[in-house]
């Protein structure tokens, strides 16, 4: 019988190796096209090799363009504000779901699901249509309400995640030595939720910074960042000036999405 040897059975295969390099060049190559051509000296075309080296896109971009400083502070705020009525509903709607037992429960499992799960397209339409039926201006809070949606979804689910390895027995004992509901919640539920919702918090920014879908369809006249540089790819004008705005966008979300991998990565 031919013996294995464990030293190369634990070694990946070429065919694998392969494949993850075709993979990751796949799907980053792309991404560091962007950087290069941010730093090109050609204002209009994707010339490669680049014609000539230089940073001023940057100065224009981050100095000279204040509707890009506009389209990237109304982005942060609407992240931010989206993310925290994602963390206070995503978590009750979270422990009404793991802790009680109650007719529907499974079916109002899925509905919660159904923002995240469904094209972002139907959640646009459908939040226009309940704008429009209720004679709602649309507005910075419209753009919220409509971001809000899939980031309670992502809260709610790291949540939930977390409360059903959370042992009842712990808040059963906090309540039979004296304490209420809310010093238990906040004594012994909130601290072992935390790093969850962090994790939840922070992938729900990133998700709400980098929107466009649903932002067509509820933000009226108002540009957020991804708006702004889908109407600067429309109508082609310092283009690398939109690859500089791109890099900002990839550093802006990749923080939070790391520190929330992070996070995740530490709780398993």
């Amino acid at each position: 019988m031919k013996k294995i040897n464990i030293h190369n059975y634990n070694k990946p295969h070429w065919v694998t190796r392969g494949g993850t390099l075709f993979a990751l060049l796949f799907l980053h190559l792309p991404i560091l096209l962007i950087f290069v051509y941010g730093f090109s000296t050609d204002e209009t075309t994707y010339q490669f090799p680049l014609p000539g080296l230089t940073l001023k896109w940057f100065h224009i971009a981050l100095f000279e363009r204040p509707d890009i400083v506009q389209a990237i502070t109304l982005s942060v705020q609407v992240a931010l504000i989206a993310t925290a009525f994602a963390l206070v509903f995503g978590t009750l709607t979270a422990m009404a779901l793991a802790r009680h037992n109650f007719l529907g429960k499974n079916i109002l499992s899925l509905w919660l699901l159904l923002p995240l799960a469904l094209p972002g397209i139907i959640t646009g339409m459908a939040l226009r249509a309940s704008f429009y039926s209720f004679d709602i201006p649309y507005s910075f809070w419209t753009l919220v309400l409509g971001h809000a949606t899939f980031c309670m979804v992502v809260v709610h689910n790291n949540a939930i995640a977390r409360l059903r390895r959370l042992s009842p027995n712990m808040v059963e004992a906090s309540l039979d030595l004296g304490a209420n509901y809310w010093q238990s919640f906040r004594h012994i539920i909130l601290p072992n939720l935390g790093t969850a919702l962090l994790a939840g918090s922070m992938l729900s920014f990133a998700l709400s910074f980098d929107e466009v879908i649903v932002t067509t369809f509820t933000a009226g006249q108002q540009t957020t960042l991804p708006i702004w540089m889908l109407d600067q790819l429309l109508r082609p004008r310092e283009r690398p000036v939109t690859n500089v705005v791109a890099m900002i966008v990839v550093v802006i979300t990749f923080i939070p999405i790391l520190l929330s991998y992070r996070l995740m990565r530490e709780e398993k």
